[in-house]
């Protein structure tokens, strides 16, 4: 099974959105003390929102 986290060729690091999801569909992110939601479309399209 591939590693879900690596670097990346340009030396960023790489998370799959198995990873992040798992089972679900949406997850919230916390940054700088506010709440955005990253969620999978139903045409796998990601689409975060604050």
């Amino acid at each position: 099974m591939p590693n879900p986290q690596h670097e990346s060729p340009a030396g960023k690091a790489r998370l799959s959105s198995r990873l992040l999801f798992g089972t679900q569909n949406e997850v919230l992110i916390e940054h700088q003390g506010e709440d955005y939601r990253l969620r999978i479309t139903s045409n796998g399209k990601l689409i975060l929102t604050k």
